[in-house]
């Protein structure tokens, strides 16, 4: 089967040629700029071209194509705003057999009409959320193409995605600096409560359905949430985190989520996202691409500590300062808070 992987070099990208070339009877091709070497046990072809210079896309696809070298299958892993889904429309319409798109879980309303959230949920966002709904413009753009019949689409819808090298996610969305305040046994943030559910999974398990969704005419015209089996409350995130690596229990110091995302811009992802439940419908996903996630949060956190601490990659708790910033603030708050509340 000759897949065309729009992308090739990133996280789930990387698992999904991996994957393929350990099942075998794939011949992949990336398409990317060329900047990032990644090896494999199989030869991979690489074009070098900007997805984003669209005339000059297209022209090299169809040229391709008309030469004799066109594809089976196109994975599109970094189309993000409609324009780009109209590129791919005009280079691939009618021309091959099937198209995959990496979405998003982003795509869904929050908070949802129902738990765990269906296949087919309302799609609706937050103004200031650009990311999901230009996601779910292409989604749409991509159902309208494939009723005209430009070709086959299937949808795949990622929650949050990580590799041995990392994206563990916190209330301040990423940095290495949280696994080095974990292990040192340093106050961490939670947003709210903490009790709302988060979902993760590793970046092989994910690959494994998009392998399977490729040349699968049970998955045509339809679309899957793809997240992990393991829902867990941030606060649990936190306390897995910490005893993967042998740590002790987190310091967890909770923060109304609105108050956070007014301190730092960096938490403004928990007012639009981690504040809600992420659980969605995976029956169809199990069925259809035989999506069984194999690798708990626990295992796959231990991994990303390990290859981090090894490389050096993880990053000091005093690099990132803004923490303990907003952990003095919170603490004058609430003391100021106590004091005029025990005045006569």
């Amino acid at each position: 089967m000759r897949v065309l992987i729009i992308g090739g070099t990133g996280l789930i990208s990387h698992a999904i040629t991996r994957r393929m070339i350990a099942q075998g009877g794939f011949d992949i091709t990336h398409y990317n700029r060329g900047q990032r070497a990644r090896k494999y046990d199989a030869p991979v072809r690489t074009i070098t071209g900007d997805r984003y210079d669209y005339p000059a896309f297209a022209a090299q696809m169809r040229d391709l194509q008309d030469a004799g070298s066109g594809f089976d299958v196109v994975i599109e892993m970094i189309g993000y705003k409609p324009a780009d889904i109209e590129s791919l429309r005009e280079a691939f319409a009618g021309r091959v057999g099937q198209v995959v798109f990496c979405s998003t879980v982003d795509v869904y309303s929050k908070p949802p009409a129902r738990y765990p959230v269906p296949n087919d949920a309302d799609q609706s966002h937050p103004a200031d959320w650009d990311y999901a709904q230009n996601k779910a413009a292409c989604e749409a753009l991509l159902r309208a193409a494939h009723q005209r019949g430009d070709f086959p689409v299937t949808i795949l819808r990622p929650a949050h995605t990580y590799d041995d090298h990392g994206a563990l996610l916190h209330s301040f969305i990423a940095g290495t600096a949280y696994l080095d305040r974990i292990r040192r046994g340093l106050p961490i943030i939670t947003h709210g409560d903490g009790e709302s559910l988060w979902v993760s999974c590793h970046a092989d398990d994910v690959a494994t359905a998009f392998v399977n969704a490729c040349d699968n005419d049970k998955t045509f015209g339809r679309g899957y949430a793809l997240p992990g089996h393991e829902w867990r409350t941030w606060n649990d995130v936190h306390r897995t985190v910490a005893k993967a690596i042998v740590a002790p229990p987190p310091r967890l110091v909770h923060i109304p989520t609105d108050l956070l995302a007014r301190l730092s811009e960096r938490a403004n992802v928990c007012r639009i996202n981690f504040r809600y439940n992420n659980i969605f419908e995976t029956a169809e996903a199990r069925a259809d691409l035989g999506f069984d996630p194999q690798i708990t949060f626990a295992e796959g956190t231990k991994r990303v500590y390990d290859t981090l601490d090894a490389a050096g990659k993880i990053a000091s708790a005093e690099s990132d300062p803004e923490w303990d910033v907003i952990l003095r603030l919170w603490e004058k708050h609430t003391d100021a808070m106590l004091a005029e509340r025990k005045t006569p």
